[in-house]
């Protein structure tokens, strides 16, 4: 990769476009004097033809001669490419699992657009899908295309309400530009305000990170619409006292020890830098981390996740191909077969970031939980594989194989990880 980012670096350095932009603005001034003295007068216009060739073709030439380095440029770093990345045949599938169901990839896809504020292109796209649906092609050991569930007839008879999440993430998104680029807090906390139970339940932080966030801002001297206020030093610590003497009551029973670590750094406001609250004050990545969990929270409430499962399940396989190409020719080379069914045969190393759930073994059995072998809870609070749970009861009451208590098999809770 070094070789790439040298020829990234060299690209940068010489890929200076003011010149040619003169050059060519240069060229549009001259045909533009050039239009008005014609059409002021007309009897002018071989004369001012003439006169016009040589500076245009000048200014021209200069454009093109100060693209040269940069074409120069991007031929070195395709080449670069092209060595570092040499093109290699993809694997083939003999069953096309998604093949079943294209629905799901065209709701992923629509999804996906979605989320991206791409609005425009997520109802073409849609009206499209629509217009000319896909037929689902049946393979082996796949469920059956013509069982659909709910989201898939509302794709196929055009209910799936985009314009709704359309909306929805329009709100989101207007509130992520109040927050990035104009540093205002107000439309995010009154989201929030409104929905201040359904957070709270949820275990969420977002109401009190904004409100926290909010003091910050007036405490260092900005308003409560983002806007600074230079004209006194002590107008902010102020502000930020009755802020936090308004908004931060409910906040007291959970939030206790962070509401006095605000309230104390009032006493060192000349010099907050060298103060045990410095962190709150003068951290960077503050508005990065409260629009992350601004949009974390928002999908969350939607019933989606944080992340488009498109870009997800697109990385993880970028990142799979690899091993599975190398994988498929030993296969090839000792005439062998892919025989698991609802794992894959290597462990693919993916980020930490993309690990959703643990995995659970059954303590009796020592095998891993699938969905036709859940892991099951008894009321004793002890879980254990569904297999070993109708081995050891066999449908009647039994004794838990790791304290005296005994439960009935239908008092156990399937699990979910």
């Amino acid at each position: 990769m070094d070789d790439l980012r040298e020829q990234v670096e060299l690209l940068e350095s010489t890929a200076n476009l003011t010149a040619t932009i003169n050059d060519v603005q240069k060229a549009i001034d001259l045909l533009a004097a050039a239009r008005a003295k014609i059409a002021a007068d007309q009897q002018t216009a071989p004369l001012t033809l003439a006169k016009l060739q040589g500076p245009l073709k000048q200014a021209m030439e200069q454009a093109t001669k100060d693209l040269k380095p940069i074409y120069s440029g991007l031929g070195k770093y395709g080449k670069a490419l092209d060595k570092k990345f040499k093109d290699k045949p993809l694997p083939t599938a003999e069953n096309d699992a998604l093949s079943s169901h294209p629905q799901l990839i065209n709701r992923a896809i629509a999804m996906h657009l979605l989320r991206e504020g791409q609005f425009s292109v997520a109802s073409t796209f849609l009206e499209e899908a629509n217009r000319h649906p896909p037929h689902p092609e049946p393979t082996p050991n796949t469920p059956n295309p013509y069982l659909r569930e709910a989201w898939e007839k509302e794709m196929a008879d055009g209910s799936f309400n985009s314009h709704k999440l359309q909306k929805q993430f329009e709100e989101m998104y207007h509130i992520l530009h109040a927050l990035r680029q104009k540093k205002n807090l107000a439309p995010a906390i009154a989201w929030a305000r409104e929905r201040s139970k359904l957070l709270e339940d949820r275990g969420s932080n977002l109401e009190f990170e904004l409100c926290r966030l909010q003091f910050v801002c007036l405490f260092v001297g900005r308003d409560e619409e983002g806007f600074m206020d230079m004209t006194d030093s002590a107008v902010g610590p102020l502000r930020a006292w009755a802020y936090a003497r308004s908004e931060f009551g409910p906040f007291q029973g959970r939030y206790a020890r962070q509401v006095q670590e605000l309230m104390g750094a009032m006493a060192f406001f000349p010099n907050v830098v060298d103060s045990p609250y410095r962190r709150y004050f003068y951290n960077d990545s503050a508005w990065e981390e409260v629009a992350n969990s601004f949009t974390r929270e928002f999908c969350s409430l939607l019933g989606l996740s944080a992340d488009s499962p498109l870009y997800i399940a697109a990385t993880a396989g970028a990142i799979a191909l690899p091993t599975l190409l190398k994988l498929q020719n030993i296969m090839k080379e000792k005439r062998t077969e892919w025989t698991t069914q609802n794992e894959l045969p290597v462990e693919i190393p993916l980020p930490s970031s993309y690990n959703f759930h643990s995995i659970f073994v059954c303590p009796v059995s020592k095998e891993q939980s699938t969905d036709q072998n859940p892991a099951m809870m008894m009321p004793c609070g002890h879980v254990i594989a569904q297999e070993s749970l109708d081995k050891l009861s066999k449908g009647a009451r039994f004794k838990c194989p790791y304290c005296p208590s005994e439960s009935h098999p239908r008092d156990a809770k399937k699990v979910f990880l």
